[in-house]
C-alpha cells in the first residue's frame, strides 16, 4: 500500500511538472517576452528652452553637415537649444563613427539629465550593433524622447521593452528635401514633441479590413523587426496594434519577414495592423503575382483583426510622427480609417 501510494504522488508530480514545463504549447515563443510593465512611462513634452541632443547611431553622414545644421537650425526656430555629438561626422566604412563612438555619442546623450531628446540624424544600418552595450539606469531617473524611424526601429523596440514611450518621426537627413514639401512631416514631429495631441484620418482602401480597436502602438521597419525576432529586443505584440512600413524590398522578401514574424507568434494576440508606406518594390524576375497588400491581406487571413492601410509614415515625403507605446483607438473602414491617440 505504502508504495502504491508514493507511485501514485509520484505519478501526480510528474504530471503537473510536464503541464507547467511543457503543457501549455499554445503560448508562442514571441509572447512569452513580456514587457515590464503594461503602461508605458512617458518622457516629459517638449518646451522652450529645452535641450535636444543630435546623434548618428547608424549610417554614415558623408556629405549631409548642411542637412544636420538645417535640423539644428529648425529646432532653435522653436525655441530649443541643440547639442550635436561629437562623433556625428565621423566615418568608419559604413558607419557614422566606430561601434563605440556611436554608443558613446548616445550614451551620453541618454546620460545627461539636461537633454530633454535624442533625435538621430539618420538611419541606414548600425543601431543594433550597439543595443547591447547601452545602459539605461541614468535614463530611467531622467526619461527623454528617443526619436527616429528606419533602422532606429531597433533602438524603438528597445526603449519600448524598457518600459517608455518613443517617437517614430523624421531624422535630421528629412531635411534633404524642401521644407514645403514635407510640411506634415515636420508639422506633426513638433506636435508629437511638444504634446499636441494628434489624430489621423486615412484615406480607405479596397483592402481594409473592417473593425475598431485600441491598444498600444508598436512597430516600425519590416526588416527590423524581423531581425529581432529570438532577441531580448523583439517585442511582445500581445494586445497591441503593430505598425509595419518598408522600402526597397522584394515582394518575396516582403512575404518571407512576415511570415518569420507569423510564425513568432506575432499576429497571435495582436488586436490590430497598421499599414505605412510599403515603396520602391523591387521587380523580381518571377512576378510575385499579387499586389503588396493583398500579399499581407493573405498572411493576415486567419486572423479577425481589423488592418487599415494608407499610413503616411515611413520612407515618404509625408511621414507623419507616431508616438510608439501609446494606446490609440484605430477604426478601419473601407471608406476611411482613423487613429486617434490617447492624451
Amino acid at each position: 500500500m505504502y508504495i502504491y501510494i508514493m507511485s501514485r504522488i509520484t505519478l501526480i508530480t510528474i504530471l503537473l511538472c510536464a503541464y507547467f514545463f511543457c503543457g501549455n504549447t499554445n503560448l508562442s515563443a514571441q509572447n512569452t517576452t513580456i514587457t515590464k510593465s503594461s503602461t508605458l512611462i512617458r518622457p516629459p513634452y517638449l518646451k522652450i528652452g529645452d535641450t535636444v541632443a543630435i546623434v548618428a547611431p547608424s549610417g554614415v553622414l558623408r556629405n549631409r553637415t548642411a542637412e544636420v545644421e538645417q535640423a539644428k537650425n529648425l529646432l532653435e526656430t522653436w525655441g530649443l537649444h541643440v547639442q550635436i555629438g561629437k562623433n556625428v561626422f565621423n566615418q568608419n566604412y559604413h558607419f557614422a563613427g566606430t561601434d563605440t563612438e556611436r554608443w558613446d555619442d548616445l550614451q551620453k546623450a541618454m546620460d545627461d539629465p539636461k537633454i530633454s531628446a535624442i533625435w538621430s540624424a539618420r538611419g541606414g544600418y548600425g543601431t543594433v550593433r550597439i543595443l547591447d552595450k547601452l545602459n539605461y539606469s541614468k535614463f530611467r531617473k531622467h526619461p527623454k524622447w528617443i526619436i527616429g524611424y528606419s533602422d532606429i526601429t531597433a533602438l524603438h523596440n528597445q526603449v519600448h521593452n524598457e518600459g517608455f514611450e518613443s517617437l517614430h518621426a523624421m531624422m535630421c537627413t528629412s531635411l534633404q528635401d524642401n521644407t514645403e514639401t514635407i510640411k506634415e512631416t515636420i508639422t506633426t514631429f513638433k506636435e508629437a514633441l511638444f504634446g499636441t495631441p494628434l489624430t489621423y484620418t486615412l484615406e480607405g482602401s479596397k483592402y481594409n479590413k473592417p473593425g475598431t480597436v485600441s491598444g498600444q502602438l508598436v512597430g516600425g521597419n519590416l526588416t527590423i523587426l524581423h531581425t529581432m525576432l529570438g532577441s531580448k529586443t523583439s517585442i511582445n505584440t500581445a494586445g497591441k496594434i503593430l505598425f509595419i512600413e518598408e522600402i526597397g524590398e522584394y515582394e518575396y522578401h516582403i512575404d518571407r519577414m512576415l511570415q518569420s514574424l507569423k510564425r513568432a507568434g506575432y499576429f497571435d494576440h495582436c488586436k490590430g495592423v497598421l499599414v505605412g508606406d510599403i515603396t520602391k518594390v523591387r521587380r523580381n524576375t518571377t512576378a510575385w503575382g499579387v499586389s503588396v497588400e493583398q500579399l499581407i491581406l493573405d498572411i493576415l487571413a486567419e486572423y479577425n483583426i481589423p488592418v487599415a492601410f494608407n499610413m503616411p509614415a515611413g520612407h515618404e515625403k509625408d511621414n507623419r510622427a507616431l508616438i510608439f507605446g501609446r494606446t490609440v483607438e484605430l477604426t478601419v473602414t473601407s471608406e476611411k480609417s482613423t487613429v486617434v491617440f490617447h492624451k
